[in-house]
């Protein structure tokens, strides 16, 4: 007779229960992929092959920061009321006690000091906001200088940059929300810009006011557009570009085995899945540390909202200060025609802001216009091999820092002690010129790179090593590149200006001759061939002069003794 202890009858059980569990997952499964054909997406999708490379991240970063946005905002949501309602308060602040206020700053208020965990979720959902606005400028860039955005990718780079248009409106919407003296100079400045508009202004501002400013309807409008509106774009914008993504395949550097045709990289499950898994805690992680230590819209130390008063040095988050500078750098010109005040430091900035965006979305159609290029493109360009597009670039960011600089042009001169108006011509000048410099700086470093790139597919690496032959010839020693290496060097596209007829319009042809009259002849196949002949030949004396040792002679001696 045997007897069994608790200890083994335990596992046993176990594994009854673990076994009835696999059956009914097993069962729900099959039932679920019979219904919605599941199992061919899960396993497409699951064996889905991406590059690997750090600059690919931050679009992760971006959608991991998104999560969290939409994590601590639906906390936020049930606790803050957007009301305009006036209230005294009476809460544990002390200096605000007694103050007249909104309903909806007092609630903010009360998230902050009364409710657990409030400010902590105050400032992740403002902290993973400026850390999403980051990531997704870093990632349209770097897709802009690769040249990832050409076809069939131009729809996508169409989806990317509203997500960064919506993130701004998301911002602007909701550091709005809390009703203060900084959000509302911000709200005041977009009723400028809207009554600035000829003939439609005034009644556009009274149509989002709901009556003369500030009215008492923006903040609950404001919070509709925050909560509802903009992230159900975002979201669905986000699944396109997902799926998009799918579609069209990930772009990759030029590599190892690497073509237009294939995708070189590891596959979602297991090794995506499990990156992206720890990826998103480590995003989450460095967020709620960042908010735990760092505060950020420190409302109270604003007070409420009131027309009457401005704050010195006021500045909104980082992505939307260009649009404060701009304002800032036009002179207070106008004239009347008709009746109509014509606010020109109004619609100079309006024409300026929207030239910029318009510039950025419309890219991808204008080079593919100049190149004439039909071709769909999986491969990465190496910056430097675009000399035009990357000092383009270059110009455009400089115009957006100079903007944004423009914006703190008072703390500037409080900082340094100098003049503001000093300050602000030097910034009217510099948005000129500086971008030009900019361009040509670019553009001429992008040529000495593949003039340096085009030397090292020839000769091969330097070594720093002169040998002298017995005829008292002078040999430097080049390590010769793999073929791997050198194939990068010279695959890239080689683009000629065009010429006006045949099809080719004038201003088509001054366009190519721009993007591609200064341009460095590709390694031809005849130049390749008699390098490696040359060098060959060349690694013969060397040999003959030093035996095939390399070595210097502090080498040697090191070495000896």
């Amino acid at each position: 007779m045997t007897t069994t202890t608790p200890e083994t009858r335990k596992p046993a059980s176990d594994d009854a229960s673990s076994s009835r569990m696999y059956k009914l997952g097993a069962v729900g499964g099959d039932w679920l992929d019979q219904r919605v054909s599941g199992g061919g997406f899960v396993k497409f999708i699951a064996r889905k092959i991406f590059p690997d490379h750090w600059s690919f991240m931050f679009g992760e970063v971006a959608l991991y920061s998104f999560v969290i946005l939409l994590i601590s905002g639906t906390f936020l949501t049930m606790f803050f009321d957007p009301s305009m309602e006036e209230v005294v308060y009476d809460g544990p602040y002390v200096p605000l006690q007694g103050e007249t206020m909104s309903r909806a700053y007092e609630s903010t208020l009360q998230i902050s000091f009364e409710l657990r965990g409030g400010l902590l979720f105050r400032q992740m959902h403002h902290w993973a906001c400026l850390v999403f606005m980051v990531a997704i400028f870093v990632h349209m860039f770097r897709v802009f200088f690769t040249g990832a955005f050409r076809k069939p990718r131009e729809l996508n780079w169409l989806v990317g940059f509203s997500l960064m248009v919506l993130g701004m409106v998301a911002g602007f919407s909701g550091y709005s929300l809390p009703d203060d003296v900084l959000s509302g100079n911000g709200v005041r400045i977009i009723d400028g810009l809207m009554r600035a508009i000829p003939i439609v202004g005034t009644y556009l501002s009274m149509l989002l006011f709901g009556g003369e400013f500030p009215g008492t309807d923006i903040i609950p409008r404001l919070f509709t557009i925050h909560i509802l509106l903009v992230p159900a774009m975002i979201l669905g914008l986000i699944a396109i570009h997902l799926v998009l993504l799918v579609l069209h395949k990930h772009t990759q550097y030029p590599g190892p085995g690497r073509t237009e045709r294939n995708v070189v990289g590891f596959p979602v499950f297991p090794v995506y899945a499990a990156k992206a898994g720890g990826f998103f805690f480590l995003v989450f992680g460095v967020i709620t540390l960042i908010s735990a230590t760092t505060a950020i819209n420190a409302v109270w130390v604003y007070g409420p909202y009131d027309p009457s008063p401005v704050s010195a040095g006021s500045q909104p988050d980082w992505y939307m200060l260009w649009t404060d500078g701009g304002l800032r750098l036009i002179p207070g010109w106008e004239f009347t025609i008709f009746g109509y005040v014509i606010s020109l430091n109004m619609l100079i900035p309006i024409a300026l802001y929207g030239g910029l965006l318009a510039v950025l979305a419309l890219y991808p159609f204008l080079e593919a216009w100049v190149t004439g290029d039909d071709r769909e493109h999986h491969l990465n360009d190496l910056p430097y091999n675009a000399p035009v597009r990357t000092g383009l670039g270059v110009a455009w960011i400089m115009i957006y820092l100079i903007l944004a600089l423009a914006a703190t042009n008072d703390l500037i001169a409080i900082a340094l002690h100098l003049s503001i108006n000093d300050i602000t011509w030097f910034f009217r000048v510099g948005i000129f010129v500086i971008p030009v410099l900019a361009f040509f700086i670019t553009k001429r470093l992008c040529l000495s790179l593949q003039r340096q790139a085009r030397q090292k597919a020839l000769h091969g690496e330097e070594s720093s090593r002169v040998v002298r032959t017995d005829s008292g010839q002078m040999l430097e020693i080049h390590e010769p590149l793999d073929e791997f290496d050198r194939w990068v060097l010279v695959q890239h596209d080689d683009y000629r200006p065009l010429k006006a007829g045949k099809g080719v319009s004038s201003l088509r042809a001054k366009a190519t001759s721009f993007f591609f009259k200064d341009r460095i002849e590709p390694v031809t196949p005849a130049e390749l061939r008699e390098a490696l002949e040359h060098a060959g030949h060349e690694k013969h004396t060397i040999d003959a002069a030093t035996g095939g040792d390399y070595r210097i002679p502090a080498e040697k001696a090191h070495h000896s003794g």
